[in-house]
């Protein structure tokens, strides 16, 4: 399971030059889109973005509106804006596509939040491993009137799960080491050199950029449910056509993966929201739609926008097992949830997933997966746990099947098939 994808123009963040042309240049984003707010309208721009509904993309869905107020409210002039592109999470490539087709969107939106909130500082926070980004978000820079308005810098956040959660991309940047803490203060409050610190995913501030551009009712007036808005979604696993793309929140589970190009045949199962997310079994999944609050009311979640299709005729188990062992070894490794915690589990899932269990490993992952949470010094086993809880409830009987019979039910189908 990877997010090898393409780009799928359409949408206000993906719209212009096409996407085969690479990073749009700054005289063609300028001549599409005018320039953004600066001076008093950038200064006074927080209600607008509270109006607009805009939420979160980096996965927490926090109201962007209200976390810029929260950084204005302290700054006094001396905050600094984090724009986070780390993007850790396996499944997801929408923070690199961004930043690679439409860097100077993304820096608009920085330093309209800058102005804001009230920072003099801008650390640009992207990923090592997403050459492309970090090498068109640097040329942008040299381009772009950021440069002469604040303190700019680039830096590479590590290849890690964790290393674009907030704290930890605070942490690195301060310390050089990416360990996340719920330990207050926040971010918000005392974060880079000790400053208030505004950290934002980079499609949030992209996004932002337009609203400055266009207004709040602009934002709002896209959007089929209770969240207003677009977002983009990363495809990937049993489709036809692995892309990022853009579409209207609340447009279905199974409207997005048809407009994508549809199956590559039967499927068991979507994994929504990324490692952090969790699975749904079909056919619940297809009608459900992409809306965060509509997900949450459902017991899933939105999460960074990943919709992954298993196939049929690949194990649950096994899938579940891969993720698990991939989230064990992204641990801090700060605390005795994660560094005995997830490692244990990650076994028993294991030898599940191999057919070769313990007789009571099965009992032991239900309870255990129910002990982790709210017990670790940050978020991370909390998401390992409610990802593996999704994972008993919809492979119940492939889970029980590979304990009690020591055999993969994908493994005969396949078999029989043959």
């Amino acid at each position: 399971m990877s997010a090898q994808t393409a780009a799928q123009p359409g949408g206000p963040l993906l719209a212009g030059p096409p996407v085969a042309a690479g990073s749009e240049r700054y005289e063609a984003h300028l001549a599409r889109l005018g320039r953004a707010p600066t001076g008093a309208a950038a200064r006074s721009i927080i209600p607008a973005v509270e109006e607009s509904g805009l939420l979160g993309r980096g996965g927490g869905g926090f109201p962007v509106g209200r976390k810029w107020r929260s950084v204005a409210e302290r700054a006094r002039g001396r905050a600094v804006v984090l724009v986070n592109g780390a993007e850790g999470e396996p499944l997801s490539a929408k923070d690199r596509t961004l930043l690679a087709l439409r860097p100077h969107l993304v820096l608009d939106g920085a330093l309209l939040a800058a102005t804001a909130v009230g920072a003099d500082e801008i650390v640009l926070y992207v990923g090592e491993q997403h050459h492309v980004a970090r090498s068109e978000i640097a040329r942008a820079l040299t381009i772009h009137p950021a440069r002469r308005s604040v303190r700019v810098r680039l830096v590479a956040s590590p290849t890690g799960y964790v290393s674009g959660e907030e704290s930890a991309a605070v942490h690195f940047v301060n310390e050089g080491f990416a360990l996340p803490t719920t330990v207050p203060p926040r971010p918000f409050e005392v974060g880079i050199h000790g400053r208030p610190t505004l950290v934002q995913n980079v499609e949030s501030l992209a996004y932002a950029a337009l609203i400055g551009r266009f207004g709040p009712d602009w934002y709002r007036s896209a959007g089929r449910g209770p969240t207003p808005g677009t977002s983009l979604v990363t495809t990937s696993g049993g489709v036809r056509n692995p892309v990022v793309t853009e579409v209207e929140l609340g447009t279905s589970i199974g409207e997005v993966i048809q407009a994508t190009g549809g199956t590559t045949g039967d499927v068991s199962a979507v994994l929504v929201g990324g490692y952090f997310g969790g699975w749904i079994a079909v056919p619940d999944a297809w009608r459900l739609p992409l809306d965060p609050a509509a997900l949450r009311a459902a017991g899933h979640t939105f999460g960074c926008g990943v919709v992954s299709v298993l196939p049929a005729r690949q194990c649950g188990v096994v899938a579940t097992a891969t993720v698990i062992t991939y989230l064990a070894s992204q641990s801090a490794r700060q605390c005795g949830p994660c560094v005995m915690g997830l490692d244990a589990i990650a076994q028993v899932v294991g030898r599940i997933a191999a057919c070769r269990p313990s007789h009571d490993d099965l009992d032991r992952v239900e309870r255990w997966s129910g002990q982790l949470v709210g017990r670790g010094a940050c978020h991370h086993p909390d998401g390992a746990a409610a990802f593996l809880q999704s994972a008993l409830r919809v492979f119940a009987t492939e889970f029980d099947f590979h304990q009690v019979s020591h055999h993969c039910l994908a493994a005969r189908a396949d078999a029989h098939v043959a």
